[in-house]
């Protein structure tokens, strides 16, 4: 499979006149102008995780492939009425991977196994801890109905049956499902690579000596970590100073070594961002000021016919922008499709007065049954990203919450996080 036409340089534009974009409308936009970008290769199921297949899964064989035990006791044919009722028992028995090879007549039973198959001529099983045996014969007391405690060839899956949709991105029961089903490979996207660049004379990273008037790089790892386990690989890139030829120079890395290219900080207007500036320059960017809080600036470009999300440098924002804005879209070019999150509702344990023209999105978490915000909505503090457990989102318009009031949540579990 080929891979798809670059995007043209202009294909972020928004319509004239458009000053603050609502957050619908810029997922939408998201929606229609990306598409997959990555070609397919064929992998083999144990290394499939993660992975999105490009391809519908059908089923290589039924499961289970023949009818067999649900339980350890012994095979005949037909239910039982009620009563006691004797059969003769046949030599042998039917055990998992060791089938009994002869057939049992009307009135004959045979010892069996758990998962082992079931023999011909029987349809039933009886539980062993509910017979006697005595003289060669089985004595069981009725009613039984038949097919009790079999399991019918193909009840799970048959053979031919879509198992997975094209666009599932696989987890680790599903590949034992695929197993199951008797697939050895699977067609999957190759994974998207994402290229991370942080911006700024500010930063230091983690572990490097700082000035008090330098900050640590928060925004570079955090990322990196979430596209890891959304099945991306990641082009770490590094720290980018604020100089227009550093910035130039780190975007025609990126474009040469990835799909797509995220960076955070200098995403706005300023003196000092670069990054939307050298978009600019470059003929492909489009500052779109979303209705959004924490977040706003959200610099979408095209760089070398690479698309780039550049994220606003604060952490907080740029965390909740990437789950919102960037995951979605991400998602869309990997070939899993562009993948809302699903929210609960449920009652507040907060009081907020929210005026209207923004879409609002709060870190929180569920205790008690309700949902809780934390103490602070500074973009600043970055360790209420720890302390939450998803977000809650405020609507566009005006909104007086009080407790028990039901709001919005979006757990991180529905953005793939644990």
């Amino acid at each position: 499979m080929s891979r798809p036409p670059k995007l043209n340089n202009d294909c972020f534009a928004l319509p004239a006149g458009v000053h603050w974009t609502p957050v619908s409308e810029a997922l939408h936009l998201l929606e229609q102008r990306l598409q997959c970008c990555v070609p397919v290769e064929t992998c083999a199921v144990e290394a499939s995780d993660g992975r999105v297949l490009a391809h519908a899964v059908v089923a290589a064989r039924s499961h289970p492939p023949c009818p067999n035990s649900a339980v350890d006791g012994y095979a005949f044919s037909g239910g039982l009425e009620a009563g006691a009722q004797s059969f003769e028992l046949r030599q042998g028995r039917s055990a998992a991977g060791e089938a009994f090879s002869g057939q049992l007549r009307p009135g004959q039973a045979l010892r069996i196994l758990t998962g082992a198959a079931l023999p011909e001529g029987a349809d039933t099983v009886v539980l062993q801890e509910d017979v006697e045996i005595e003289g060669g014969r089985l004595k069981v007391v009725g009613p039984l109905r038949a097919g009790a405690n079999a399991r019918a060839a193909g009840e799970d899956m048959k053979q031919g049956a879509e198992i997975f949709p094209a666009g599932h991105q696989l987890r680790p029961e599903d590949l034992g499902v695929m197993a199951a089903a008797g697939l050895g490979e699977v067609c999957v996207f190759k994974p998207l690579k994402v290229a991370v660049i942080s911006t700024g004379a500010e930063l230091r990273a983690s572990g490097q000596a700082a000035r008090v008037d330098q900050i640590f790089d928060a925004n570079r790892p955090m990322l990196c970590a979430l596209l890891r386990r959304w099945g991306m690989e990641v082009v770490d890139i590094g720290i980018v100073p604020d100089e227009a030829a550093a910035v130039r120079a780190a975007l025609d890395q990126a474009a040469e070594r990835a799909d797509v290219i995220v960076t955070s900080g200098g995403a706005s207007a300023g003196d000092e961002d670069h990054m939307s500036a050298v978009l600019h320059a470059g003929g492909g960017m489009a500052l779109w000021r979303i209705a959004v809080k924490p977040g706003r600036p959200l610099a979408l470009g095209v760089w070398g016919g690479v698309p780039v999300f550049g994220l606003p440098g604060n952490p907080v924002a740029a965390f909740v922008c990437t789950l919102i804005f960037a995951r979605p879209a991400l998602l869309q070019m990997a070939g899993a499709g562009f993948q809302m999150p699903k929210s609960l509702h449920l009652p507040a344990a907060f009081s907020k007065s929210k005026k209207a023209g923004r879409r609002e999105y709060l870190r929180a978490r569920l205790r008690d049954g309700a949902v809780e915000v934390f103490g602070s909505e500074g973009s600043g503090r970055v360790s209420g990203l720890s302390w939450s457990e998803g977000l809650v989102e405020l609507p566009d318009a005006a909104a007086e919450i009080l407790p028990g009031q039901t709001v919005c949540f979006l757990p991180y579990a529905s953005f793939g996080l644990p």
